[in-house]
């Protein structure tokens, strides 16, 4: 079950790189040369640079892509807070895997989201993120909340 569970995740989280990666190369070329780099809380541009600075995201997606690839092949190292025992080694890297991908996923949503924003907010500055910066917040500390808590039960 959990491997199944795990090959979702890895494909899902695959195929949204790949959807970045495509929506940023298919809009780069309409680009202006001068975009958004940096927003305030209201959701105002207040920092821009070269249209170069586009490509940045789906890098950067990609190398953590790979780091959690690595992350997740050992984990062992990760940092868990309970006392890993062999009682409930199995238990505890189950939910580590589980967590780091699903992080993975709203990681990667969120860098879709603002990419998105900067192309429609190069055209237009009165455009608005399609999902807003509080809903990110909440559900990546409801998810760490969330781990706490059944990491919690299988100490």
């Amino acid at each position: 079950m959990g491997d199944a569970l795990f090959v979702v995740f890895d494909l899902l989280n695959l195929g949204l790189i790949i959807f970045l990666w495509w929506f940023t190369l298919k809009n780069y070329k309409a680009l202006p040369q001068i975009i958004p780099t940096h927003f305030d809380i209201e959701g105002k541009a207040d920092n821009f640079g070269n249209k170069k600075w586009y490509l940045f995201t789906p890098v950067l997606v990609s190398v953590f892509y790979i780091g959690i690839f690595f992350l997740i092949r050992s984990p062992e190292s990760a940092n868990f807070p309970f006392e890993i025992t062999d009682a409930n080694r199995d238990v505890q890297f189950f939910i580590m895997n589980f967590f780091v991908r699903w992080l993975l996923v709203l990681v990667i949503l969120i860098f879709l989201n603002s990419q998105d924003f900067t192309f429609r907010y190069a055209f237009d500055e009165n455009a608005k993120a399609r999902v807003p910066f509080s809903t990110i917040l909440l559900s990546i500390i409801g998810s760490l909340i969330a781990v706490f808590i059944i990491s919690a039960q299988f100490k």
